[in-house]
């Protein structure tokens, strides 16, 4: 016998009024945690592709500089709020970011491009350069500062990264090569050379050009190089520096000779990658420098960094690059060469290499 238990009308509307009203809530509820989540993601996007949006903290001037050149090329580029104010980077950035000794240094040579080859190589985002030359292991002054001070000359990088500094001084300085050993026995060396005549020819007009800014007398470049009775003047001190075996032979005293690359200076002016990609073979570095990066400046006859498909954007080194060389006497030139050939042949016995010279 069934029993049909019908409820009075009213009480059929109270138990379909809560059983709607508890799915409603359920519903209500699973539609705050869906916007919750939604909203927690899209606050992460902005944190992370929206630099506006990121919590800025002061940081007394000193860093702005080295974390906007670094970011700049990246998802997390730096913003300056003010002058004390900065937006900095999610936190798992800036733990990596640190100002690291050198891994890699340019000894020299003076005048054979070492600047060139350092903002070319500036290119390569596993390349960190030091803007300046720092002169840490040849000025005593700046030694007696101790490495920390050497590090705070240094730019920020992460870890993956090579550090590098050139400073052309080193290479014609004495005591540098136990120095650097002492900080970095395993480190890498470059050596920029050139025709040791057209270097000369290059460091008698950066002084010649000095000295006449300043107001001072100039002699021609003859009667710099010549001595009186006609022979060539030993000492003037940018022909030493053209005598490249008498300075490597200092650096081979200490590090053995696969850990220095010679890098042909005359080559970086006629064809850049060639000796670029020298470079990232040695330091172990992907081949990410190419053509398309360099475009050849008719004006100034040389190569300089594209920066986009306008030609006239294009970043040249500085106007004091790439100035004209004074006209010299044929017999002179010879003199020259005639003096330079049997240096240059023990050079070439030390490295392991020639160049047509």
């Amino acid at each position: 016998m069934f029993i049909d238990l019908k409820l009075p009308p009213e009480k059929t509307s109270l138990v379909s009024f809560k059983s709607s009203l508890k799915e409603s809530t359920t519903d209500h509820y699973r539609s705050i945690a869906v916007a919750v989540i939604i909203s927690g993601f899209l606050l992460l996007g902005a944190l992370l592709f929206f630099p506006a949006l990121r919590p800025h903290v002061p940081h007394s001037g000193i860093l702005i500089r080295p974390f906007q050149n670094l970011f700049q090329d990246t998802l997390f580029p730096l913003e300056l709020l003010s002058d004390d104010e900065i937006i900095l980077p999610p936190r798992w950035i800036t733990e990596r970011l640190q100002r690291r000794l050198p891994q890699c240094i340019i000894i020299g040579v003076r005048k054979s491009g070492t600047r060139a080859l350092l903002e070319f190589l500036s290119l390569h985002p596993n390349i960190k350069k030091a803007s300046d030359e720092v002169h840490f292991f040849d000025e005593e002054q700046k030694y007696s500062r101790g490495l920390q001070w050497y590090r705070s000359q240094m730019p920020y990088s992460f870890p993956e990264q090579v550090t590098v500094e050139k400073s052309p001084a080193y290479f014609i300085t004495r005591y540098v090569p136990q120095r650097i050993k002492a900080v970095n026995s395993s480190i890498a060396l470059i050596l920029v050379v050139r025709n040791p005549v057209t270097r000369l020819i290059s460091d008698y007009t950066q002084t010649r050009d000095n000295r006449l800014k300043k107001g001072k007398p100039v002699r021609t470049f003859e009667e710099t190089v010549l001595a009186k009775d006609g022979d060539v003047n030993i000492g003037y001190k940018p022909i030493r520096v053209s005598l490249y075996h008498r300075h490597l032979r200092h650096w081979l005293n200490v590090f053995p000779r696969e850990q220095l690359l010679i890098v042909d200076g005359d080559m970086l002016v006629e064809n850049p990658m060639k000796e670029l990609s020298n470079v990232e073979s040695f330091l172990r570095l992907d081949h990410r420098i190419n053509g398309s990066h360099f475009h050849f400046n008719q004006t100034k006859g040389f190569y300089c960094i594209r920066d986009g498909l306008n030609p006239q954007s294009d970043r040249c080194l500085s106007k004091t690059k790439g100035r004209a060389h004074p006209f010299v006497n044929e017999d002179v030139l010879q003199k020259l060469n005639d003096f330079f050939r049997p240096h240059n042949e023990l050079f070439y016995e030390m490295i392991g290499q020639r160049f047509d010279w």
